[in-house]
């Protein structure tokens, strides 16, 4: 087995995953993940270790991402991701339909927060990467990462709260 290849069996679920929960679309995010990897194999010696490999990956997808979404001509934004998890079987229906009007509201609120509070509640949210590997991405601390997601989380609720008085009145 050749390193790339144990590269692309070790990372190959991580990348898919973070495709689909940016795209909502199971082929897509197929399509799009070994697009990935089939340009991070042509890269691979230019890798120069400045963060992670999954990091490195999950950007080369999510540059792929954006750049077919730019080529369908489609303004289709971060906010078809999914945020939060499916409702298990046994909520009932009434909490099913509560948490996807709560998850529709989060991704109305995260298209209009700024970078790169945005970005960064997206990595630590979608891909679930850690704060040092976010740091990482923007050339940053470990400590900045953590600050700035906590600024978008405290954005999210700030606005989620505004939203609900404003219903109320």
């Amino acid at each position: 087995m050749t390193e790339f290849e144990k590269i692309y069996r070790d990372y190959f679920d991580d990348v898919y995953r973070y495709i689909l929960r940016l795209s909502g679309d199971e082929h897509m995010a197929e399509e799009i993940t070994s697009e990935a990897f089939f340009k991070a194999m042509g890269s691979v010696s230019s890798f120069r270790g400045d963060c992670g490999i999954r990091v490195w990956l999950c950007q080369i997808a999510k540059n792929s991402y954006y750049t077919h979404l730019k080529k369908a001509a489609k303004m289709v934004s971060v906010d078809d991701g999914e945020l939060g998890e499916l409702p298990s079987e046994e909520s009932s229906v009434e909490e099913q339909c509560m948490k996807r009007a709560e998850a529709a509201r989060i991704r109305t609120i995260l298209h209009h927060i700024s970078e790169p509070y945005k970005e960064v509640f997206m990595w630590r949210v979608f891909a679930e990467l850690s704060f040092k590997q976010i740091g990482q991405i923007f050339g940053k601390s470990e400590n900045w990462a953590c600050v700035t997601y906590h600024r978008a989380k405290a954005m999210i609720q700030f606005r989620l709260e505004e939203k609900t008085h404003e219903k109320g009145m």
